[in-house]
C-alpha cells in the first residue's frame, strides 16, 4: 500500500484490510448475536458458541488505525512482522485501553528509552488505577449488583436511584483504573500513551462528556468515522444527523453485541443531535441555565447507564419505571439504609 502511486489498487487494499478486520470482529463477537436475532424471525440457524478473544474490539480497532494510516501516508509501513506485532498486541491496554494509534507510538517502538523518572511515574500511575479498580469499583459493584439483581416492584425508587449512582462509579473507576494501569505500565516500557480519561462527570454537556470520557474511542470514531463522512461541515442539517447516527449506532454496538448497547449508543445520538442543532447549552445567556444543563446532562448518562448495564431491554425499562416509582414500589425502604451501614 505504501510503495502503490495509483489510487484504485491503493484503495482496494484499504478495503480488504478493513474488510477483513472487520469480518474476524464479526464472527467473533456478533455472530451468535446476528444468528440469535435471525431465529426470533423464524429461522432455525444453529448457535455457534465461539469464544471471544481478550481484547478484541480493541486490537481490532488497533490494527485498522495502521491500515488507514498508512493508506493516509500519516504513517510509514512497518517492515518488522514483530514491531506491528508488538503494538496489536502490547499486552498493558490490550484488554481494556486506551485504543493506542500507531502513528502515536510508531516512533518509540524503536527509539523508546526506560528512565528511572518514567518508570517511578508508572509504578506510581499503575498503584492508582489499581486502588480504583479494587477498593473503589468493586465496592460499587457490590452495591449496584444487588439493586440491578432486586425484584422491579420491591426495589423501592430511593434504592434505584442509589444503585444507578453506584453503577455510574463502578464503571467510571473500573475504566478509567484499568487505562491507569495500563497508562502506568506503558510508562514503565518506556512507552507514552495519551490520557483516556479527564473528570467526565463535571461536564456542562453530552458533548462534553464524550470528550471527557473514554477518549480515545471517541478520537477513534472522530477520525476514522465521523471526519470522512463530513463531520458537521456538510450542507445540510440532515446529513449531519446521518453522520451522527452512523458514529453513535457503530459505538454503541461497539460495546457489545446486545441490543441493549445499541439502544445506549441511539440516545447519545438523540441527545448530541439535539445540541448540534440547537446550539445548547453555549446559547444560554445565564449561569443557572447552564447549571441546570449540567445536571439534565447527569441524569442522561444515568439513563444511559441503565440501559448499559442492566441484561436486557425489558430489564431497563422495568429499573427507569423503578426509578420514576411507575412499578408500584415505595419512595424509601430500609434496604438503602442497609446499603448505607455496610
Amino acid at each position: 500500500m505504501e510503495r502503490c502511486t495509483r489510487r484504485a489498487p491503493r484503495k482496494l487494499l484499504l478495503i480488504l484490510a478493513v474488510a477483513g478486520n472487520l469480518g474476524i470482529l464479526f464472527v467473533y463477537k456478533y455472530l451468535d448475536f446476528c444468528i440469535t436475532n435471525l431465529n426470533l424471525l423464524g429461522f432455525h440457524l444453529p448457535l455457534q458458541n465461539i469464544a471471544l478473544p481478550l481484547g478484541i474490539s480493541f486490537f481490532t480497532f488497533q490494527a485498522m488505525s495502521y491500515v488507514i494510516d498508512v493508506y493516509r501516508r500519516s504513517a510509514r509501513a512497518q517492515i518488522r512482522p514483530q514491531n506491528i506485532g508488538l503494538y496489536i498486541s502490547f499486552f498493558p491496554q490490550l484488554v481494556a485501553g486506551p485504543i493506542v494509534r500507531y502513528q502515536t507510538i510508531a516512533d518509540q517502538i524503536d527509539h523508546r528509552r526506560e528512565t528511572f523518572a518514567d518508570f517511578s511515574e508508572g509504578v506510581r500511575r499503575f498503584i492508582l488505577g489499581f486502588a480504583k479498580k479494587i477498593i473503589l469499583s468493586n465496592n460499587m459493584a457490590l452495591v449496584a449488583d444487588a439493586v440491578f439483581s432486586a425484584d422491579p416492584g420491591q426495589r423501592s425508587v430511593v434504592y434505584a436511584w442509589m444503585g444507578a449512582f453506584a453503577y455510574a462509579f463502578q464503571i467510571l473507576f473500573d475504566f478509567s483504573g484499568y487505562s491507569d494501569m495500563a497508562i502506568g505500565l506503558g510508562k514503565m516500557f518506556g512507552f507514552h500513551f495519551s490520557e483516556n480519561f479527564d473528570y467526565p462527570y463535571i461536564s456542562a454537556s453530552i458533548s462534553e462528556f464524550w470528550r471527557r470520557w473514554h477518549i480515545s474511542l471517541g478520537q477513534w470514531f472522530r477520525d476514522y468515522v465521523y471526519f470522512p463522512l463530513g463531520g458537521s461541515r456538510v450542507k445540510s442539517r440532515v446529513r449531519l444527523v446521518w453522520n451522527l447516527f452512523v458514529v453513535w449506532s457503530l459505538t454503541g454496538i461497539w460495546h457489545g453485541a446486545s441490543w441493549n448497547f445499541l439502544v445506549w449508543g441511539l440516545l447519545y445520538f438523540v441527545l448530541i443531535a439535539f445540541e448540534k442543532l440547537t446550539g445548547l447549552p453555549n446559547r444560554f445567556a445565564y449561569r443557572w441555565q447552564k447549571e441546570l444543563y449540567r445536571v439534565f446532562t447527569l441524569l442522561c448518562v444515568l439513563i444511559g447507564w441503565v440501559f448499559f448495564r442492566a441484561s436486557d431491554l425489558p430489564a431497563a425499562l422495568a429499573f427507569l419505571k423503578s426509578m420514576l416509582g411507575l412499578t408500584g414500589n415505595g419512595f424509601f425502604d430500609s434496604m438503602v439504609i442497609r446499603t448505607i451501614q455496610q
